[in-house]
Order: structure tokens, then sequence, then C-alpha cells
């Protein structure tokens, strides 16, 4: 380790350089970093400098990073994230804390998961921030990298199922909140109605599928397939609100998580049809890396969490 180099590194330049890096202008990082447009230039002078490169071109509407920042950032993020973290206090006192907890959640937990125990969260911490995300196969390297704190999303509960879809890498803790059934969703009028729904109706239409965890394919894939067929899917669509949206105008069946289905057949007038084959039930699971298990935020927010939705239970 050359601590001589380290030594040299002005730790409030390279957060100006994180700030420059996601803002891409230097009038907003200033507004952000609460200094003046020529202080956070200054800095960029000095910054380039220190790593022999100009950083950011500039162009009609603000700046364009180089080559080399965008080889930074990503170190940089990581490096400012462990930093903070840092300098998190070893007690966590909710009523007066300012944390801003970043949380990744597939979007059918929003309208299940979410009402359990946001209201209760900022009843007790009137002054903490959540910055959520979407779900993706890029949630668990986030997370490693302490950029994202907790995750929830739907699991597999077979470990042999799991290791077809989504198995967390061994250094993500997890925790079961509630499980759930498959069930269809098809528009009202939808000819299905008019006939027998087993197995043989249900692989006879087309389908909606949800691109889940960066995959085309989930369990229910990979079931049909072990009995020699597959579902004819017309259209992939990045989440479960566009997919039931394409069911209020087509005839294409949607499968997703009964709670979901029910709520978006009461707002968008559309049918409930079970899933005509035997399916195992899915978990959704609370997950976090294991280097965060006694940040004291953290435990709080996990506690809340899993008493807040033990009603779902």
């Amino acid at each position: 380790m050359n601590i001589e180099k380290l030594a040299r590194l002005d730790l409030n330049l390279l957060v100006c350089l994180k700030v420059l890096s996601e803002e891409l202008n230097v009038t907003r990082a200033a507004n952000r970093l609460c200094l003046s447009q020529s202080a956070v230039s200054k800095n960029l002078a000095k910054l380039r400098s220190q790593f022999d490169d100009p950083l950011f071109i500039r162009n009609a509407h603000g700046l364009t990073a180089t080559p080399k920042t965008l080889f930074l950032k990503p170190k940089l993020d990581n490096l400012i994230n462990q930093l903070e973290l840092l300098t998190q206090p070893e007690h966590f006192t909710p009523d007066t804390s300012d944390y801003r907890f970043q949380i990744a959640a597939v979007e059918s937990v929003y309208p299940l998961i979410l009402p359990q125990f946001l209201p209760h969260i900022f009843q007790q911490a009137p002054n903490v921030t959540i910055s959520t995300h979407p779900w993706g196969d890029q949630t668990f390297p986030l997370m490693q990298r302490g950029e994202i704190d907790l995750g929830i999303t739907g699991k597999d509960i077979d470990i042999n199922d799991a290791k077809l879809t989504m198995l967390p890498p061994s250094d993500i803790c997890e925790q079961e909140i509630y499980r759930d059934n498959q069930k269809c969703l098809v528009r009202n009028n939808h000819p299905a109605l008019n006939k027998p729904w087993n197995l043989e109706s249900y692989l006879k239409q087309r389908h909606v599928q949800v691109r889940c965890d960066g995959n085309d394919r989930w369990l229910l894939d990979y079931r049909l397939a072990d009995m020699g067929t597959e579902r004819d899917i017309a259209i992939t669509v990045p989440d479960f609100n566009s997919a039931a949206s394409l069911c209020s105008y087509t005839d294409f069946v949607f499968t997703a998580p009964s709670h979901f289905v029910e709520l978006a057949a009461q707002q968008l007038n559309l049918s409930v049809l079970p899933l005509p084959l035997e399916f195992p039930p899915m978990a959704y699971t609370l997950f976090w890396h294991r280097d965060r298990e006694n940040d004291p935020a953290l435990s709080w927010l996990r506690a809340m969490i899993r008493e807040k939705t033990n009603s779902l239970r």
C-alpha cells in the first residue's frame, strides 16, 4: 500500500468527482455540493491534474464523461458508499435520524408489502428518506457493494427450483415475508371464459411475460418444459402493470402472483382465472448483505418490516 500517494488524495475532490459524474452539469453539481460554480470548476481542474485526464468534455448541454471517468465511476461509487457507512452512528435513533435507505423491490411488492410497513416507518422515523430501485440482475452486486441496503422480491421455495431461477450469492442473507400462489388475468369477455378452463385451453392462449431478474423464463416455463410443452409467449414486458394493461385490450393471458392479479382485476375491470396446473407457491423474501447484519439502521428497518408483515402470513 502506497500510504504517501493515498495521503495526497483529497476526499472532497473525490466527492466532487462523484457528483459531477452523476449530474454532468457544473451548476447542478455546485447546488448539490453547496458550493459556487467557480469552486466546482477549480476542483475539476485539480481532479484533472490528479488523474492526468480531462475527465469531462463540455458539450451544448453540459458535460460528457471521458472513458477514464466511466472507468472510475463504479469504483468511486463503491468507495463513497463504504466511507458513508463508516460515518454512520453506532446507535440508530429513529425519531431524530435522517438516514437515507436504499431499497430494491420487484414491482408486485408495492401494492402488497410496502403498505404494511411504510406508514409505520415514517411515523417512527419522520426524517428518514427512502429511495426505491427496481429489482434487476444487478441488485445482488449492488447489495454486495453497499449501494443497496435491502431488497424484496419473489423467490422459489425449493432449492432446486431456486437454482433454475434465482439463487442468491452466499454472502446474501434472507428472510421469508409472505407466500403467494399464481393466478391468471384476462380481459372481461375473453373467449376462454365461456369454455372449460384447463391446462389444454391455457396452453392454447397467447401469453404476456414479465422479464424477471433479467430473464425471460421463470419456474413455470421450466415446469412446462419438463412436461414436454411450453406457453406461446406473444410479448415480453419489463413490469407487471404493463402486462396487466395489455390484457385489457388483447386476448393475452398474464400469469402472476394472486394478490397482484386480484388488485389489477379490480383496477382495470379484468377477470381472474386459476392457474390450471399444480404449481408451488413463491415466497416474497427480504435480502441484505451479511456485512450489514449488525448495522443499527438496517437492523431497525428489518425488524420493522418483519413485525408489520406478520399479518400477511
